[in-house]
């Protein structure tokens, strides 16, 4: 009886779920990843990926990734420190640490895993950390592992992390680790990293930045966001993947002083008990940091921006609510889910595919379509998400 009142429960939740409007359903894709997807045998302007340097199905990635499989083979059935390590594991480490400006950085089969294997590693039940409210999940789940002292402050209030700060060092912490977001993915929004840099210079703090959603295309060279606050050097540990910019597929790590890195490789459980990353992975993303750090990478950041700005001043000018911002995600305000999914089934008739975000991964009340802008993007391609976006809105009004 126990037993089938597990799924009967289970059963409960999910039609509880889809009754609340926060089912999220998965679109079955049927092409490469591009600023044109297919859905069931039919052609979307594809507006809710992070393939942001429109790189994810480049042939010289893609070419990168088929080289690697031939010369490597499919994977090393392996975790890094049995037998799991490759030439080609060290040399994207090495490369994207140089890319970014660290001694050294280590790589995760995931960026989640890079993040939930950081706090328990480094900080012990004598050290603090003092984290953003937004920051990702990853980051959330991470420092619940950790032994270390936990201090939240709204985000992005500067004020409020000094007071953390303040009563951090009061309780008597040794080490301090302000941790977040270099864009919060949710919203758009930048970290304030001068301001954090200057406070963690004035309280004898160590600073981490996640940047999944700025290495490769934010900030001189696209080397993140503490190159766009000129806060480069100042910050100590940066976390990042492969799986958005730097090439679409998937993968994390972690850059820092060399030992911060070695400590990593010998204490990390998700680098200790995740296999190696793929060769076809590493030979991808290697073949997208070269190409990130080239003039052509400055074209794409370029016509990126342009994009951008050129959808943001579309959509508002047709009368939508936009969170406010510059970077290439726009999130489409529409408070409650329900209508979200609405629109967002209403947009993908309409040729357009676009996901809509609610409850838990948006705070109840602030659902909304996060729309995400490629290089790859034409003007054409933003008119007509423009236009499927009026003629959309119909359905919710």
């Amino acid at each position: 009886m126990a037993r089938e009142a597990f799924y009967q429960r289970t059963s409960a939740t999910l039609a509880q779920i889809e009754a609340d409007g926060l089912l999220k359903p998965e679109r079955i894709i049927t092409t490469p990843q591009g600023a044109m997807v297919a859905v069931d045998g039919r052609p979307l302007v594809n507006m809710c990926a992070n393939n942001y340097l429109g790189l994810a199905s480049d042939p010289r990635v893609v070419e990168g990734a088929i080289a690697a499989t031939r010369e490597y083979g499919a994977g090393l059935a392996s975790v890094r420190f049995i037998c799991g390590t490759q030439d080609l594991h060290k040399a994207l480490e090495a490369a994207i640490a140089d890319y970014l400006g660290f001694d050294d950085a280590i790589l995760f089969a995931a960026a989640f895993d890079a993040n939930g294997g950081i706090f328990e590693t480094l900080l012990t039940e004598k050290d603090a950390v003092v984290s953003d409210s937004l920051n990702h999940a990853s980051i959330i789940d991470g420092i619940r592992l950790s032994k270390a002292k936990r201090y939240r402050f709204p985000n992005g209030d500067m004020n409020a992390l000094e007071d953390q700060l303040k009563a951090a060092r009061a309780d008597g912490a040794e080490a301090i680790l302000i941790v977040t977001d270099g864009v919060f993915s949710m919203d758009g929004y930048f970290a304030d990293l001068e301001t954090v840099a200057s406070l963690a210079d004035r309280y004898d703090a160590l600073i981490m930045v996640d940047d999944c959603h700025a290495t490769g295309f934010i900030g001189p060279e696209g080397r993140g966001t503490s190159a766009r606050s000129g806060v480069e050097g100042r910050v100590d540990i940066v976390s990042g993947t492969f799986g958005k910019a730097l090439g679409g597929a998937m993968g994390g790590f972690i850059a820092a002083r060399k030992p911060v890195i070695d400590l990593l490789r010998q204490r990390a459980r998700p680098y200790l008990f995740s296999n190696a990353l793929a060769p076809a992975v590493c030979g991808a993303s290697l073949a997208v940091i070269a190409i990130a750090r080239s003039k052509e990478g400055d074209a794409m950041r370029a016509k990126l921006t342009e994009n951008a700005t050129y959808f943001r001043y579309g959509m508002a000018e047709a009368g939508f609510t936009l969170l406010p911002g510059s970077h290439p995600i726009i999130p489409v305000m529409l408070g409650e889910a329900a209508q979200a999914q609405k629109l967002a089934a209403a947009m993908l008739e309409r040729g357009v595919l676009v996901t809509a975000f609610s409850y838990p991964v948006v705070p109840h009340g602030q659902a909304r379509i996060r729309t995400q802008i490629s290089a790859a993007h034409e003007q054409a391609d933003l008119d007509q998400a423009i236009a499927a976006f009026v003629a959309a809105r119909t359905h919710i009004t």
